[in-house]
């Protein structure tokens, strides 16, 4: 068996460290969500620090079920309890066991518990050249 080359998270990450504001409203978060095409975004706080992230499952269970709002209903109100995140310098191994663990597609990357980046499946997938993107989705998306 290959050994798998080590890559860092910090070198396999989007370059958009693209996040929402704990302040800002849900409607706008969402609209943030859709623009992008992404499911989830982590939550930052004035100071770039990571608060949490928002799912577009959060925003249907808890906003649209409970009746709120979304134009008045703030981001902070859904953040999670749990922060999953990767550091930068996780090697992509890891960074898979985080996504398959919570079932995840995204990942933002810390450094110094400040937000640098994102990791999505398509960013482990290159940094695993020898695994198929197939057993990457499955790996990630497996119940």
């Amino acid at each position: 068996m290959r050994a798998i080359p080590t890559t860092t998270a910090r070198e396999m990450m989007t370059p958009d460290a693209t996040c929402v504001k704990a302040s800002e409203t849900v409607r706008d978060a969402a609209r943030k969500m859709a623009e992008l095409g992404v499911g989830a975004l982590p939550i930052c706080g004035s100071d770039e620090k990571l608060k949490g992230m928002l799912t577009d499952r959060d925003i249907v269970l808890k906003v649209v079920a409970k009746g709120l709002d979304p134009a008045e209903c703030r981001v902070s109100d859904l953040a999670q309890d749990e922060i999953v995140y990767v550091r930068a310098d996780a090697e992509a191994d890891e960074v898979l066991d985080v996504m398959s663990e919570h079932r995840i597609r995204r990942v933002p990357v810390i450094d110094s518990h400040v937000l640098v980046g994102i990791i999505a499946q398509a960013d482990v997938a290159r940094a695993l050249p020898d695994r198929k993107v197939g057993d990457l989705v499955g790996a990630v998306s497996a119940d």
